[in-house]
């Protein structure tokens, strides 16, 4: 079966059952918590996946890498399947997976924007206000960036769609079209 197919069921069964639940944002955050824990520390993935580790020990890991709770029973349950099914080295990918299912149903957008230079608030207001009109009733994840190689102004990525503004941008551009003249 597709490794990408995988976690993707896996995901839309837990998304239904936190839904019916009603802990479905809970799920979101603890997944949030734990995609944060495996980019934090990219040894947490090499102990999920070793054989030689028990499995109770691979769900206290993923428990604590999430930030669960005795009282996230769905969460438990959620690791319990995955041990069951010998699948929690997908638990990363199952995260990344529910995550997408979340946003796509909440109208969640993912929003970086790039500068070459921190901005100020009045500025970075004003941006995240015309992002906010862009989306049209959704909502977003606002993340900042700072990238002295734009040289000058920014970039704007709504999840996979992005406007750049930069002059980096605009030298690359000139670039290419001296290149084909």
């Amino acid at each position: 079966m597709n490794q990408g197919l995988i976690p993707s069921r896996y995901a839309k069964a837990l998304f239904e059952y936190a839904s019916e639940k009603g802990a479905d944002a809970r799920i979101y955050e603890l997944m949030h918590t734990l995609d944060s824990s495996f980019v934090a520390e990219p040894s947490l993935r090499q102990a999920v996946a070793n054989p030689f580790i028990p499995a109770p020990d691979k769900v206290k890991l993923l428990t604590s890498a999430a930030g669960a709770t005795d009282k996230d029973e769905v969460y438990a349950r959620y690791l319990k399947l995955l041990v069951e099914n010998n699948r929690l080295d997908a638990a990363r990918d199952i995260a990344l997976a529910y995550m997408k299912i979340y946003r796509s149903e909440h109208r969640i957008y993912l929003v970086t924007v790039t500068s070459a230079a921190p901005m100020g608030a009045v500025e970075e207001n004003r941006l995240k206000a015309l992002i906010e009109r862009h989306l049209d009733g959704g909502t977003m994840e606002y993340h900042h960036r700072v990238d002295p190689a734009l040289i000058g102004g920014f970039t704007v990525t709504i999840d996979n769609d992005k406007l750049d503004a930069s002059v980096a941008d605009e030298l690359k551009q000139l670039r290419l079209k001296l290149l084909s003249n």
